[in-house]
């Protein structure tokens, strides 16, 4: 059989590549390589060019996140698991698949105030634990378009005062409605609902009033610009209130999980308490302050004049940086109000094992349906404090072992502590779940929010 000729054409064409490939008449060894190499380029040009040409086709404006990555938005991100991975809710089903989508928000809003350590640690810093917290969950979206619910991350309570250390929020009002007006101009989310299925986080004494003084809250009342969002608030009452004349989300004060952790190190929650009924805080002597109110409606006043020297109660007025072993050490711990019903007295009392004495008429409580209150706690009437003695060592004489049993379950304690990364059951899953009953404000899910904005229009 005659040997078969590859054809001219062919031939000259694969001496012409050999010549092109061969230096001082020697081929190059990695000629093989090279045209493998040119062939993987052309292809992934080739798929590069295909692929710009879809995703250009897509007229929807960038989302903040890809606009604003802020060199402090990125470490806090990156600062909260720079060792783990994202961890998946177990079960997203049981958010009804929530998507909520995080403003990149230019950091004077939030990010450049924590180079103050406090901003992330005290009571009020919710703001900081939730927006932290979303950050790292995978029921956050990139794609707002796709989202139920939108998060405004602005932190408020991080100017503290230069003359008593406190957080000081006047400023408050003026830099949420800055973050309004910056993204209703660039983004479309806003103006369709009118903010309704978007989120804030109100940490403070009247939530989103805004001022410590409850007259003053009220007379100021929620700015008008919020009252048809939704508002994760520490301020909660009963009965109708100017400060909580909006959708909102009652949210535990934050307290710091890594403290709580070392408290529990040393002082477990079925340890020994040889405290029996504990109170650390302000009480005054002379409730009436300079301003002409009264400071917690007398109430800390009389606990100290009836109970100042009672054995069976271990009173103080002074600060202690490790009052947290004290509580843990407690039987009874006081939950009385302050300017405002709430304290974050009521959180520490549960997680760290001690009974809280809720003494705030009124006051409604967080997380109702993962927390049962009126199993791990005791209320006691705001006029009765003077009769505390004699009722609360009732209670340990007939119900206590029943109330503990209740309140050492360490769900209670998860429903109440903000972490870095969502926990199913921690207190941001709580905050992901409330939202998730409120999905009639999803303009996504069509629930006809459009149509009741168009309307109005």
């Amino acid at each position: 059989m005659g040997e078969v000729r590859r054809p001219t054409k062919n031939r000259g064409f694969y001496v012409r590549m050999r010549l092109l490939h061969t230096k001082n008449g020697r081929p190059q060894e990695k000629n093989f390589f090279y045209r493998y190499y040119k062939w993987v380029l052309w292809l992934s040009l080739s798929l590069y060019l295909f692929s710009s040409y879809f995703i250009t086709k897509d007229n929807k404006p960038p989302p903040l996140a890809k606009t604003r990555v802020s060199s402090a938005s990125r470490a806090l991100y990156e600062s909260t698991n720079a060792s783990l991975l994202q961890q998946p809710i177990s079960n997203p089903a049981l958010l009804n698949n929530l998507k909520i989508f995080v403003y990149e928000l230019p950091p004077n809003y939030n990010t450049d105030w924590l180079s103050n350590e406090r901003c992330s640690s005290h009571l009020f810093a919710a703001e900081v634990g939730i927006h932290r917290a979303l950050l790292n969950s995978d029921v956050r979206t990139f794609d707002p378009y796709e989202a139920d619910f939108f998060f405004v991350p602005v932190y408020v309570s991080c100017n503290f005062s230069t003359v008593n250390g406190f957080p000081a929020i006047g400023h408050a009002r003026s830099l949420i409605s800055s973050a309004v007006r910056l993204i209703s101009s660039e983004y479309p989310f806003w103006n369709r609902t009118r903010g309704s299925d978007h989120v804030f986080v109100a940490s403070h004494d009247y939530g989103a009033c805004f001022h410590a003084m409850e007259d003053v809250a009220i007379a100021d009342g929620i700015p008008g610009f919020l009252k048809n969002s939704i508002i994760l608030q520490t301020f909660g009452v009963k009965y109708k209130h100017p400060c909580q004349d909006a959708e909102n989300v009652l949210i535990p004060p934050y307290i710091p999980p890594d403290s709580v952790q070392k408290a529990l190190e040393n002082y477990p929650v079925n340890g020994r308490r040889d405290i029996f009924v504990f109170f650390r805080g302000k009480m005054e002597v002379h409730p009436k302050n300079v301003s002409g109110r009264f400071y917690s409606k007398r109430v800390r006043t009389e606990i100290w004049r009836k109970y100042n020297g009672d054995r069976r109660f271990y009173l103080k007025r002074q600060r202690f940086a490790g009052y947290q072993s004290e509580i843990a050490r407690s039987v009874f711990c006081l939950c009385p109000l302050g300017w405002a019903p709430w304290s974050p007295r009521l959180v520490e009392s549960v997680v760290l094992g001690c009974v809280p004495v809720i003494i705030a008429d009124g006051i409604r409580l967080p997380f109702a349906s993962a927390v049962n209150w009126t199993e791990i706690s005791l209320t006691v009437a705001e006029k009765d404090v003077e009769k505390l003695g004699p009722i609360l060592e009732h209670v340990a004489a007939t119900n206590l072992s029943n109330i503990q049993k209740n309140l050492w379950d360490p769900r209670n304690r998860r429903a109440l502590m903000f972490n870095s990364q969502v926990q199913e059951g921690d207190a941001t899953w709580q905050v992901l779940h409330a939202l998730a009953q409120k999905l009639e404000r999803s303009y996504t899910r069509g629930s006809g929010v459009s149509s009741q904005w168009a309307s109005d229009t």
